[in-house]
């Protein structure tokens, strides 16, 4: 089977090897145990490889570079606009070559992939919508139109599309998904926490915008105004560093607050196992798997109800399901710390919960997928 990928990740190469981001990375080769032969579509950079890079695992794995295209500025936009006629040729051309059409969605790349895939009604074809599926959701017209065609059974045939939540009145070629990073034998008895004695909180996402790691350092400093020993070392890098770093000394919270940076896999499974709390307060998700993974290990969630978090926190079974007044999170909190025996509870259904969803379960749902006609 020749197995073509049409992603809007940035990859690099190093000697024979290709290599993007490590999370997409680790889950696409899971589905390239099974395959022949592998293209990617895809932009090309030369950047370093970094912490958070990761290679495919393949001998027959082909690299088309397409341009990058971005619709932020008027310049960007002219410039694109030249782009797209070459990269749908270079998508048609794959997708005639190819046995299988996965897509990675949703992306400006995505968004054109799309529309070639289309013209190739017998093909067999995945889609994986890793964005937030929310019918009710606000996103970006490009976005909804990827969810327009993708879900429209008249222009896409012969498709799976995989989605984050169970949400009612899809099509039939919609499929309630998950994602996975750990394996059934990584699973373990979460450790009792001592929630009277200092707590550990934990944050694990980009320092951007749309994660609000900001929200989560006024969170802990409101909880150190109010008594309590708390710490959060947060993993992940981004644009808003620096200003995080600024508000951090100017608020005297360097011995409390400590930004790692982009750190391996190892290095946050550690941290999970000994964390209290872990928070992500995210604009918009798919499926946060800085929250699942935290959860696997006993670590309490408190996360936005969005895209498909509710679930995942069992509507607060699971989890703290909170909205962004740092007031009505540190009560939340506090809620929870008056009864250890009840935060004892959460841990353990959150465990119990995240330790179903396998990287073994998942690839053999991705077998199922490969093999479907």
């Amino acid at each position: 089977m020749r197995f073509l990928i049409i992603s809007h990740a940035l990859h690099k190469v190093k000697e024979t090897n290709v290599f993007s981001y490590a999370p997409y990375v680790r889950e696409m080769n899971v589905w390239l145990k099974y395959v022949d032969e592998v293209e990617v579509v895809s932009p090309l950079v030369s950047e370093a490889i970094s912490e958070i890079d990761k290679a495919y695992k393949h001998n027959d794995l082909v690299l088309t570079d397409i341009p990058y295209i971005q619709f932020t500025s008027i310049k960007h936009i002219v410039s694109s606009l030249f782009k797209i006629p070459i990269i749908l040729f270079n998508i048609f051309k794959a997708c005639k070559n190819a046995d299988h059409i996965h897509l990675r969605c949703p992306g400006n790349i995505g968004l054109l992939g799309c529309l070639v895939q289309i013209v190739f009604p017998k093909k067999l074809k995945t889609a994986k919508y890793a964005g937030n599926w929310d019918p009710n959701s606000k996103q970006p017209l490009s976005y909804k139109l990827q969810k327009w065609i993708l879900s429209n059974t008249f222009l896409t045939k012969n498709m799976h599309v995989l989605v984050y939540g169970d949400w009612k009145n899809q099509t039939k070629n919609i499929k309630a998904f998950f994602t996975a990073t750990y394996k059934n034998s990584e699973k373990e008895k979460p450790v009792v926490r001592d929630y009277l004695g200092p707590l550990k909180f934990v944050f694990v996402g980009s320092l951007v915008t749309g994660k609000r790691p900001l929200f989560a350092i006024q969170v802990i400093e409101a909880l150190r105004k109010q008594g309590k020993s708390v710490f959060l070392d947060m993993y992940g890098d981004g644009v808003l560093k620096p200003e995080l770093q600024n508000y951090i000394h100017a608020n005297g919270l360097d011995n409390i607050v400590v930004l790692h940076g982009n750190q391996p896999k190892d290095t946050i499974k550690k941290s999970f196992k000994i964390a209290h709390f872990s928070i992500l307060a995210s604009k918009s998700e798919g499926w946060p798997k800085a929250i699942a993974e935290s959860m696997f290990f006993g670590v309490i969630p408190i996360a936005t109800s969005t895209s498909c978090v509710p679930f995942m926190l069992g509507f607060g079974e699971r989890g703290l399901l909170i909205n962004t007044n740092i007031e009505d999170v540190v009560v939340k909190i506090h809620d929870v710390l008056k009864d250890a025996k009840k935060a004892e509870s959460i841990s353990k259904k959150a465990s119990k919960w995240s330790q179903e969803y396998t990287l073994d379960k998942f690839e053999n749902e991705i077998v199922k997928l490969l093999k479907f006609s």
